[in-house]
């Protein structure tokens, strides 16, 4: 792999400023001794993928090479690591992102099982869940991989981390040394200031998610409306099985709604729900095409003003006051009143200001509109207004998340440390996956 005399000569150099730091930092959230995931991860700072020797039956040298060359290629931050059977699982995906450092797409394939976790701003636990099984039935590991890496890179957002680029092998030695010293000199003034920014800055996310939960809880509730006014029943005269598939679909995209929101811990967390929320309604929207025996409608995006309105028919002119023109997707109802030169029906909702539409509420909204609305079309939507200007800076992306199309901002490939979210990469390996994967012995059905 490229770069590996130079993470040697790095580890020799960087061990001893390490030890002096551990004692400036002793007791500091997320410490903790993994000497094995420090080998797997300092492998992965210099190239996307490592193969322990003892599962180097699984892939060959040449193979693991033309894998990482297709990684490096794509300029995507997608990890993969081969493991032997029996390597212990307990907290492997946490302890192997905190290690590396890098904000990416992680997948393990263990033995001959295979699971990943991705941080949220590179890709939706959905879509890595989405990911995981698409490639549970493939062959051998040489085709698993690739299929993974294959989908992942259509995928994934962000770039590949700087340290895969070949010029990094070049740093002078003494630049590293000087920087050392300088690290362990102002260490502990530094380790202070990360602790009070971060108790602050855990505090204003806190505050933002809360206020977010009553909109996102109104969203739930609307949805949860729409399946009871469907009034569909699995066993009614005519329904058939893909009917029967797009009601389950709904209703699993309500329970998944639920459980995100749930299990949220920061306003990025929220795009998640907002997509399932989405998905569902997507599917309600095909069951009632086919119980009227309508043609089925196309996938496009739910209505810019009030994503409660459904999905959208069409795309329409609009200038907001004050604003540019520009081009939004809107439902029959809000086409039909600015076609007669009405406003539309705008979300809006509490802010320290009294009401307000939700692009001009606040920073959280961003990750609430872009699980509705995806990356690619959101900036061209948000265009001057006050959301849209927020999401154009880097501390947007590093309060709140990017991935948000041309907003651009801190998103895969950023060394990050150990700041990142934990519940990104929690859960048993092969939780992911489903189908059986992960049913077996020892700690894999269990929480890392």
């Amino acid at each position: 792999m490229k770069g590996v005399r130079t993470a040697f000569l790095v580890r020799l150099l960087v061990l001893p400023i390490v030890a002096a730091l551990a004692v400036l930092t002793a007791g500091a959230p997320g410490a903790h001794a993994a000497t094995d995931v420090s080998e797997i991860a300092a492998a992965l700072r210099q190239s996307p993928v490592y193969v322990d020797p003892a599962a180097s039956g699984q892939l060959s040298r040449a193979d693991a090479e033309a894998l990482a060359d297709k990684i490096e290629d794509a300029d995507k931050p997608v990890f993969v690591a081969v493991l032997p059977e029996g390597y212990p699982t307990d907290n492997l995906f946490q302890n192997l992102r905190t290690e590396t450092g890098v904000t990416g797409l992680y997948g393990i394939r263990l033995g001959d099982r295979f699971d990943a976790r991705a941080d949220s701003s590179v890709l939706s636990r959905q879509g890595v869940s989405n990911l995981v099984t698409a490639v549970q039935d493939a062959g051998d590991p040489k085709a698993q991989l690739n299929d993974f890496v294959d989908d992942a890179l259509r995928s994934v957002r962000g770039s590949a981390p700087v340290s895969w680029d070949p010029g990094a092998d070049s740093v002078p030695t003494g630049a590293l040394i000087a920087t050392g010293a300088v690290l362990v000199a102002g260490g502990a003034g530094a380790y202070a200031l990360v602790r009070r920014n971060r108790r602050r800055h855990e505090e204003e996310q806190r505050q933002a998610l809360e206020r977010l939960r009553v909109v996102v809880d109104e969203d739930i509730t609307a949805f949860g409306e729409e399946l009871d006014r469907l009034d569909f029943h699995p066993a009614e005269p005519g329904a058939d099985d893909a009917m029967r598939a797009d009601y389950e679909r709904a209703l699993d995209a309500y329970e998944q709604a639920k459980t995100y929101m749930a299990d949220a811990r920061r306003p990025e967390d929220v795009r998640a729900v907002t997509q399932a929320v989405e998905d569902g309604r997507f599917s309600l929207a095909q069951l009632a095409a086919r119980r009227e025996g309508r043609p089925l409608p196309e996938r496009r995006p739910p209505c810019f003003f009030d994503p409660r309105h459904g999905p959208s028919v069409a795309d329409a002119t609009w200038t907001p006051p004050g604003g540019t023109t520009r081009e939004v997707p809107v439902c029959a109802a809000d086409r039909t009143r600015l076609a007669e030169g009405r406003d539309p029906e705008i979300r809006e909702v509490d802010t320290d200001h009294g009401r307000r539409p939700y692009w001009d509420a606040g920073p959280a909204y961003g990750p609430w509109a872009g699980g509705y609305f995806g990356g690619g079309i959101l900036p061209g939507l948000l265009v001057g207004t006050l959301l849209g200007s927020m999401m154009a800076t880097p501390s947007y992306a590093a309060d709140y998340g990017a991935g948000y199309g041309d907003f651009g901002g801190h998103q895969g490939g950023d060394v990050s440390g150990a700041d990142f979210d934990t519940g990104d990469f929690g859960g048993g390996f092969g939780d992911f996956g489903g189908g059986g994967f992960g049913g077996g012995g020892g700690d894999f059905g269990g929480g890392f």
